[in-house]
């Protein structure tokens, strides 16, 4: 069974929901001799997200980002203002979808739907890069 763990730095990116699957698979070659595994994604950041969501039209990343400005807004009379109007609602938002992906491997590719895509979600509206743990189980 082998274990691979890296970390991937991000650079910085605008507010709004970003296709990184591309960034992420470029820096894990060995994905390729893994035929049945595991590989977990993991954000070290508490204002920004992952997703696995559509990765084709370029419409689904604005619309994501206009409900979860909708769900979460700065207008909101939030008590954690210190670093900024857009902080708290960005915590709000990673909160609600998550820090982490898991996703199947088989014959050295992940398993991903024909229009699946993974997704930096970047709730910041002047963030800094992300850094990412990417760890991988498979034989």
């Amino acid at each position: 069974m082998a274990w691979i763990q890296k970390q991937i730095r991000l650079p910085a990116l605008r507010r709004g929901f970003h296709i990184i699957t591309h960034e992420v698979l470029s820096e894990i070659p060995e994905l390729s001799q893994i035929e049945v595994g595991l590989m977990h994604v993991f954000i070290m950041h508490t204002s920004a997200s992952l997703s696995i969501n559509e990765n084709a039209d370029p419409d689904v990343p604005r619309d994501l980002e206009m409900a979860f400005n909708s769900i979460a807004p700065e207008s909101l009379p939030y008590v954690h203002t210190c670093e900024g109007p857009d902080d708290m609602p960005a915590h709000v938002k990673a909160s609600m979808i998550g820090n982490s992906l898991t996703i199947p491997i088989s014959g050295g590719r992940l398993c991903l739907g024909t229009w699946q895509g993974i997704y930096l979600c970047e709730h910041r509206n002047h963030a800094s890069g992300r850094q990412l743990v990417v760890t991988i189980q498979g034989e």
